[in-house]
């Protein structure tokens, strides 16, 4: 009998790490991007993520970051923008291509235009203009 207990017990934890696995390794392989914002920026940001079927709102003070993440396998019509204004009127977006299974830096200036010297030139070649926006890469 003691014997049967061991194997039952261990056939539980089996069971619940293949359950859980999957979804650990779902959520660390989905690609990420991340939207740092200048310590220098005199200005608060707001932004607004459109991922597909997700939109998320939010402020961003000197030096934070917004994050978020895309689908691991997606499908042809899968988008990811990032809108990001100040109270002043400026105001910017970004259509995101990101990567499978890494992480992808975008930096932004103290004006808020995408810093060309801190992003990786890699990172850039994912990211264009959003159709009818001002162009996120003018000085």
């Amino acid at each position: 009998m003691p014997a049967k207990k061991h194997k039952i017990r261990y056939g539980r934890w089996l069971l619940l790490i293949l359950v859980i696995l999957p979804i650990a390794l779902w959520n660390f392989a989905s690609p990420v991007v991340s939207v740092d914002f200048s310590p220098d920026s005199k200005e608060e940001f707001r932004y607004v993520w459109n991922t597909q079927d997700r939109i998320h709102r939010g402020d961003i003070k000197h030096g934070g970051s917004a994050i978020e993440s895309g689908y691991i396998f997606p499908d042809e019509d899968f988008f990811m923008m990032f809108f990001w204004w100040t109270d002043k009127g400026f105001q910017q977006c970004i259509d995101i291509t990101p990567k499978h299974w890494a992480t992808i830096e975008i930096h932004l200036d103290a004006t808020g235009r995408i810093d060309t010297t801190r992003t990786g030139p890699d990172v850039i070649s994912r990211l264009k203009q959003c159709p009818g926006e001002p162009d996120p890469f003018r000085t």
